[in-house]
């Protein structure tokens, strides 16, 4: 069986009853709380906790675009800052920008981009903040879900809401929702975004190998998880403005 070796203690991916190192099943999430409306400074805000994932996201806009060059005539445009905190892993963190966070920011705002209406504010931009407290594998998805919802907390018109989750290949077993060691140690991992009432992608990657039906499961596989995400996320902001009244 395939272990992390690069760990105190190896661990073992998945047991002869299918059974995964944090003790779920193939298909099964991580534990997801969702809090919506928690920053008083922020036009949006969202709070998310994803596994041992803990990650706020604040949205601001729209407002005026500094430096105005950078301003669009014809639409708003589309900021986003994902960033980890020195104390979010382990080890401490470089607080500057990484590679990997500059590539991430990228990769959510073109997630994001598919599902907001910025076609009203010209000469806008809308910035979202993406602090991460704490990593634990799916950073980026569990992002996704959070700046999502804060983008409609801020009223920011939209097409959908964004939900995402990532699958992957362990021990030749395609699972749901990978988590850090499975990250690090398994055969392949696909961040996949989902806008659920649309029924269209907004992100895809791969790292890995699969084969063309494994690729189709893990498509099939995500969607399906990115449903469960969807309800989760329209139930924390139902609960902010209508405190639960509407089911």
């Amino acid at each position: 069986m395939n272990k992390l070796g690069n760990m105190k203690t190896n661990i073992t991916l998945l047991d002869k009853d299918g059974i995964r190192c944090d003790g779920r099943k193939i298909d099964e999430l991580r534990k997801i709380s969702l809090q919506v409306g928690i920053l008083k400074n922020a036009n949006g805000s969202a709070y998310i906790e994803f596994g041992n994932n803990k990650i706020l996201v604040g949205v601001f806009g729209p407002r005026d675009v500094h430096p105005k060059h950078l301003a669009d005539t014809n639409t708003g445009i589309l900021r986003c800052r994902y960033h980890m905190s020195p104390f979010s892993v382990s080890e401490r963190k470089n607080p500057a920008p990484s590679r990997r966070e500059i590539e991430i920011s990228k990769v959510i705002k073109e997630a994001l981009q598919p599902s907001v209406i910025l076609n009203k504010f010209p000469r806008t931009v809308v910035d979202v903040f993406v602090e991460v407290l704490q990593a634990d594998g799916g950073s980026r998805c569990a992002a996704l879900n959070a700046a999502s919802v804060a983008l409609a907390d801020a009223g920011i018109p939209m097409k959908d809401i964004v939900s995402a989750c990532a699958v992957g290949k362990v021990e030749d077993n395609i699972v749901l929702d990978v988590n850090n060691e499975e990250d690090q140690a398994g055969q392949a991992d696909m961040p996949v975004g989902y806008m659920p009432n649309l029924e269209k992608i907004t992100l895809l990657q791969l790292d890995g190998i699969l084969t063309p039906s494994e690729y189709e499961k893990c498509i099939d596989v995500a969607i399906q998880g990115c449903k469960i995400i969807y309800k989760i996320q329209k139930k924390a902001l139902i609960d902010k403005f209508f405190k639960g009244d509407i089911a």
